[in-house]
């Protein structure tokens, strides 16, 4: 794996599949990111010209700021954790209220090493994708068994650029 600028070439390929394929589609992007911290953006702006589709980008790692800036209820968080399928689907919805994008893609896991439980493992992201007019829910619970937090970011990454696909 080489390094062309500040990820890894493989990731850059895929965001730049990823920028391509929603500018065609006259698509706009906006992300709702927690334990990847930003890393999918980062991806998308190593592209040259993905200011055509992404629209916003949000890092939401306190629940504090899933409340304030997505509008995911404290209740919402309270009963399920902001590690589960219903956070991340109200982190989507949230991002597309407060943006002008068609499609939005939220994360929200534990990359370790510490934090997680038996119900909830290190490794364990959630994904959620809202698309702006449909009611369909199209969330997913991964597991990534990583030997390290740096692994498991890199993963949940890969995995949302892909939900970004048209």
């Amino acid at each position: 794996m080489t390094i062309s600028g500040l990820l890894p070439d493989d990731i850059v390929a895929l965001a730049g599949r990823v920028v391509a394929e929603n500018a065609a589609a006259g698509r706009r992007l906006v992300l709702a990111e927690s334990c990847t911290g930003g890393l999918v953006a980062a991806a998308l702006t190593e592209i040259a010209g993905s200011s055509a589709v992404l629209d916003s980008s949000f890092v939401t790692y306190s629940n504090g700021a899933k409340t304030r800036l997505l509008g995911v209820s404290d209740d919402l968080i309270e009963t399920f954790g902001a590690v589960s399928a219903a956070c991340a689907w109200a982190m989507a919805q949230g991002a597309l209220k407060v943006s002008d994008a068609d499609v939005a893609v939220a994360i929200s896991g534990i990359a370790g090493p510490d934090g997680g439980t038996a119900q909830k493992p290190v490794g364990l992201v959630v994904f959620a994708r809202a698309i702006r007019g449909s009611d369909a829910v199209d969330a997913e619970e991964r597991y990534f068994t990583a030997t390290c937090r740096a692994d498991v970011r890199r993963q949940a990454m890969l995995v949302a650029l892909e939900l970004l696909l048209p």
